[in-house]
């Protein structure tokens, strides 16, 4: 949906999950010198004023990041992400939050590849700025299309090196993303069996949300599926009180990783004490 903007959302507690979750990954696709791409197919903008402009209209980031920035004892995939941040803030003061596509340039080594979809020509536009700032190499390393990202993944699967990682997280303000999803991790699978693919998920009172794990336990041989709530879903039904992210192929430490981080987080950034949780469930259960 082009109506929707990430600026107003960023570094709010679904950011502190997704983001914590894709620098483990990339930290341990690191760990092996072969190459490997990550395909987002959602990029968003790439980075994010907090202290001016629209992120100011309900400053989400203050119960997101903002509870973590001046903690001292962190778990370590959580202090993984908050030094990542605070590359974007050399003076130590909470005033710029990167999105996805520069947490994973700055992680990711010279010969990977960054493959990055953004249908808003608003959004678009400033992504190419982030990314043009933040890398001097940032042209033969990254790749930006004004697309569908659900519809150009498919052309770059398998990626050449074997080795990749598909970030999914559309808006979900349309139904039919989550139909979508289901279908891109269908046929990405079928592309490339071995390929991580990572979708982040709202979790919200409706059917949609809440059969979507499910839906894609069915056609993913191997997975991890993650989630925060931090508080009770409201009793209109509206709103969103938590997130997940279902991993697919997940890195085989990352399940104990979140197991230690979930708990503190969830305590953490919880609104609502009596409503905040979390779970970790996997295909080897």
């Amino acid at each position: 949906m082009l109506s929707y903007r990430h600026v107003f959302h960023a570094g709010n507690h679904a950011d502190v999950l997704k983001h914590a979750v894709l620098l483990a990954v990339l930290d341990y696709f690191n760990q092996k010198d072969k190459p490997y791409w990550l395909i987002d197919t959602h990029a968003g903008a790439g980075g994010y004023r907090l202290d001016t402009g629209r992120a100011t209209t309900h400053a989400e980031y203050a119960d997101g990041i903002g509870r973590l920035w001046d903690r001292k004892e962190l778990p370590p995939l959580l202090a993984r992400y908050v030094e990542a941040v605070r590359a974007d803030n050399p003076d130590g003061k909470l005033r710029r939050y990167p999105g996805s596509p520069l947490l994973a340039l700055r992680a990711m080594r010279t010969a990977d590849k960054l493959r990055l979809f953004e249908l808003h020509p608003a959004d678009v536009k400033l992504l190419a700025q982030n990314i043009t700032g933040a890398a001097p190499d940032a042209q033969k390393r990254v790749a930006i299309k004004q697309e569908d990202g659900f519809t150009g993944m498919k052309a770059l699967l398998p990626p050449p090196s074997r080795r990749g990682l598909v970030l999914i997280d559309p808006a979900y303000e349309d139904k039919r993303d989550y139909l979508q999803v289901v279908t891109a991790v269908k046929e990405g699978l079928q592309r490339f069996a071995t390929g991580t693919f990572m979708v982040w998920y709202p979790l919200l009172q409706k059917n949609e949300s809440i059969t979507l794990a499910g839906k894609l336990k069915k056609v993913a041989p191997e997975w991890l599926n993650a989630t925060l709530t931090v508080q009770a879903p409201s009793p209109d039904g509206v709103g969103m009180h938590g997130s997940g992210l279902f991993i697919v192929n997940p890195p085989w430490t990352l399940a104990a990783a979140l197991k230690d981080a979930l708990p503190w987080l969830a305590e953490t950034l919880a609104i609502e004490h009596a409503g905040a949780g979390w779970t970790v469930q996997d295909s080897n259960q």
